[in-house]
């Protein structure tokens, strides 16, 4: 394997960060209660609000999207609650294993790996289970390059008084999500996916019912690098900070939030939509098969593609970084299933024909026949039937 960088990263995530990003990253590292970072922390949080489209709670915990989600199944979850998770693959079920290894009494909707609970199977297991706290699902669930009914699932608890929790790290900024309009009570997402920043931070958004939820739960961890209820009386409620933050990477997300917010958050969504039908469709074209199996699951941050068979993903990926320079997701424990990431910078112009274009020819060097002509074609033209954003 070469130790160069690749020439292009499409992965789901990290992906391609903007100029500004690295320039703002590259700022002096400040102290963190220097007036300049406290008025710049407080900036970020209003930030991070507006992406979300959000008035409910803004907490920045300081560390990778996994340590918010770890963070709210150990404050929110006590021994014995019962709590309802949708699972349609492998970060679902691990929500599940967090859930149970804390107490909750879980009750899973799952499906295969291909396809996405609908809002009728998760009704159904609402209402045989009305003593249930909590709901939580994924919103893209990147290794099967799949979407939740995220806000069909959000009327579903507003009806029967759960607590929805969603898992919107590979969502914000690239795919619609509307967490006040949708009823979603506590959303963790993540600034190195559709917002094209570093990876160094869980993005938080808390209503009302979700710090209820969490202060009813007497074991909610306190002066803790897991705990959300610190950062509430500390931060939110005071002037100082449970630790340290990572101070370049609050420059690098504030930039990544003001470049998203001078595009529109629903035109980058619509970016991300366009970017991603083009590259279905040229999937098609070339002769192979989308992962998901009802293209309508099929989420716009990244394409998910079965592959052949006699194939593996660490093959198929290694072999098209090594003579291409395109670097691309394996499947994560999902499947036979290879990855084209379209996130932040790499939703734009002609980026799903070079992925397209390293995965025929990656398969084709590989002894698959695949017809990269007519999915480039097909992509080709699909972007230039919708607008340039």
């Amino acid at each position: 394997m070469s130790n160069k960088f690749p020439a292009f990263t499409l992965s789901a995530g990290p992906t391609t960060a903007p100029p500004r990003v690295l320039a703002a990253q590259g700022l002096p590292i400040s102290y963190h209660y220097d007036p300049v970072f406290l008025e710049r922390f407080r900036l970020l949080g209003e930030l991070v609000g507006q992406v979300y489209g959000t008035d409910n709670d803004i907490v920045l915990m300081q560390g990778e999207a996994v340590l918010g989600l770890e963070a709210v199944v150990v404050n929110v979850v006590r021994p014995g609650m019962k709590v309802i998770n949708i699972v349609q693959g492998p970060y679902g079920k691990g929500m599940g294993y967090w859930l149970a290894g804390h107490g909750a009494k879980v009750v899973e909707v799952e499906t295969d790996f291909r396809e996405v609970p609908t809002p009728e199977m998760i009704e159904e297991v609402a209402a045989a289970h009305p003593d249930a706290e909590a709901l939580t699902v994924v919103h893209v669930e990147t290794p099967c390059g799949t979407v939740a009914p995220l806000k069909e699932i959000g009327e579903i608890c507003r009806k029967y008084g759960f607590v929805s929790i969603s898992d919107s790290v590979a969502a914000l900024g690239g795919v619609e999500l509307r967490p006040d309009e949708w009823g979603i009570d506590i959303c963790v997402a993540a600034p190195q996916k559709c917002l094209g920043g570093p990876s160094g931070m869980s993005l938080l958004a808390i209503s009302q019912a979700g710090w209820d939820l969490i202060e009813k739960n007497p074991d909610a961890p306190r002066d803790s690098f897991l705990s959300i209820l610190d950062w509430k009386t500390k931060w939110l409620e005071g002037n100082s900070f449970p630790y340290t933050p990572s101070v370049s990477d609050v420059y690098g997300v504030i930039a990544a939030c003001e470049q998203i917010l001078e595009e529109g958050v629903d035109a980058a969504v619509a970016r991300h939509a366009r970017t991603a039908a083009a590259c279905r469709a040229g999937v098609l074209a070339m002769g192979l098969e989308l992962w998901p199996l009802d293209p309508a699951t099929a989420a716009d941050s990244a394409t998910a593609v079965k592959l052949p068979d006699g194939l593996n993903d660490a093959q198929v990926r290694d072999h098209i970084r090594e003579r291409y320079g395109v670097m691309i997701s394996g499947a994560l424990g999902a499947g036979d299933l290879v990855r084209i990431g379209h996130m932040g910078e790499t939703a734009r112009s002609l980026y799903p024909i070079i992925g397209l274009s390293a995965l025929g020819q990656g398969l084709r060097d590989l002894g698959v026949e695949v017809d990269i002509g007519a999915g480039v074609e097909v992509a080709m033209k699909a972007l230039s039937d919708s607008p340039n954003p």
